[in-house]
C-alpha cells in the first residue's frame, strides 16, 4: 500500500516537530517531508526527509509552496508556524487544487482571529458576552483604570504567543506602552489567575459541530507555547466550547485559550491552527495530524478521541549528532 506523503513546514520550532511526532504515532506511518528556513532545524532528523525552505513573508513563498507540493508528489500539508497559514490564506484563491491539499482553516475565521478585538466584538454581537473579557480601544489612561482597574493589561490586537502583553500600574507606564504600540492595541481587565488557564482542542466540522475535543489546564513557558498541562473534564469549558464552535464553524484543527475566574469562562483567543501543545494532546489520545489525513486525504470522519488522564511536562533534551 502508498504510504501518504506528508509535507511538514517549520520542523524546527515547537509545532512542527511536534506534529512529526504525532504522525510517527499515528496510525497510517506516513513518508514524512519536513521544510524549515533554517538548514540546522532539529525536526529534519525526525522526517523521512529535509528541505531548506523560503520564509513565510517571502512574496515568492505560496508558489514555493505550490511548486513543492507538486515536484514531491504532496498528498496533504500541515503547517507549523501561525506566518505560513495566514500568508498561503490569503491567496489561497489563486492556488487552484494545490490549496485541496492543505489542511487550513476557513479564510474568515483566520481573518478574524488575527485580530483579538474583532473577535470579541463577533461574541458580544452574537449573545456571547459572557465569553468576553471587558476590553477597550480607548486611548485614554483614566478611561482604561475607571472601566477596567487599577492594574489592566495592554496587549496588541494582533499578538501571539502572549508575546508583547504588559501589565499597566500607573499612567506613565500606560502612555509608554500605548505609543509604543500605536492604533493596534487593546486595553483589557485582568481576570483570573495564570492557575487557571486552559488550552483547549476541536477538530471542527465547518457545519458548527465539533469531532473530537480535549481540554487542558495549562502553564506557559517563557517562549509562549505550553509548558506543563492537565487534562481536565470541566461542563464549563465543554459549553463555552460548544457555544462559540457554533458560531465560527471552524474545519479541522482548532485551538481556543480561556481563563476561568470563580465558575466564569473568559475567551483569550482563538488559534484556527495546530497549536503547540499538539503532541502533548496526542500522547493522552488525541492525535490532530492524524485526524487531519482522515479528513482531508481519506474523506473520512476522524473516530472518536478515548482520552487518557494525567499530566505532561516538557523539559529539554539533548539529540547529538556525531560526526
Amino acid at each position: 500500500m502508498k504510504k501518504h506523503r506528508i509535507l511538514v513546514t517549520a520542523v524546527g520550532a515547537i509545532v512542527g516537530y511536534g506534529i512529526v511526532d504525532c504522525l510517527r504515532l499515528g496510525q497510517y506511518n506516513p513518508y514524512i517531508i519536513g521544510t524549515d528556513i533554517f538548514t540546522d532545524a532539529v525536526g529534519q532528523f525526525f522526517c523521512d526527509e529535509f528541505i531548506t525552505s523560503i520564509p513565510a513573508a517571502d512574496d515568492d513563498y505560496p508558489e514555493f509552496l505550490v511548486k513543492l507540493i507538486d515536484d514531491m508528489e504532496i498528498d496533504l500539508v500541515l503547517f507549523g508556524i501561525e506566518q505560513e497559514i495566514s500568508k498561503i490564506s490569503g491567496v489561497r484563491e489563486c492556488l487552484g487544487e494545490s490549496v485541496q491539499k492543505m489542511a487550513i482553516n476557513k479564510k474568515p475565521l483566520i481573518e478574524l482571529c488575527e485580530d483579538k478585538w474583532e473577535t470579541g466584538l463577533l461574541l458580544l454581537e452574537n449573545g456571547l458576552d459572557e465569553y468576553v473579557i471587558e476590553s477597550t480601544t480607548d486611548f485614554d489612561y483614566s478611561h482604561c483604570k475607571k472601566s477596567l482597574g487599577d492594574t489592566f493589561l495592554l496587549k496588541p490586537r494582533r499578538g501571539r504567543a502572549s508575546k508583547g502583553i504588559v501589565t499597566i500600574n500607573s499612567e506613565k507606564d500606560f502612555n509608554f506602552f500605548g505609543q509604543k504600540m500605536g492604533d493596534e492595541f487593546m486595553a483589557q481587565k485582568i481576570v483570573g489567575d495564570i492557575e487557571d488557564e486552559y488550552t483547549v482542542s476541536v477538530f471542527g466540522q465547518g457545519d458548527g459541530n465539533i469531532i473530537n475535543s480535549i481540554y487542558l489546564r495549562r502553564k506557559l513557558s517563557q517562549e509562549g507555547a505550553t509548558s506543563k498541562a492537565t487534562v481536565v473534564f470541566d461542563e464549563s469549558l465543554e459549553i463555552a466550547t460548544k457555544r462559540i464552535t457554533e458560531l465560527l464553524k471552524p474545519e479541522g484543527p482548532t485551538n481556543y485559550q480561556f481563563r476561568k475566574e470563580g465558575d466564569r469562562v473568559f475567551l483569550l483567543e482563538v488559534n484556527p491552527r495546530i497549536s503547540s501543545a499538539v503532541s502533548i494532546r496526542a500522547k493522552f489520545g488525541y492525535n490532530e495530524p492524524d485526524m487531519c489525513i482522515s479528513h482531508y486525504i481519506m474523506k473520512e470522519r476522524p473516530v472518536s478521541s478515548i482520552i487518557s488522564k494525567g499530566t505532561a511536562i516538557r523539559y529539554i533534551k539533548d539529540l547529538v549528532i556525531h560526526s
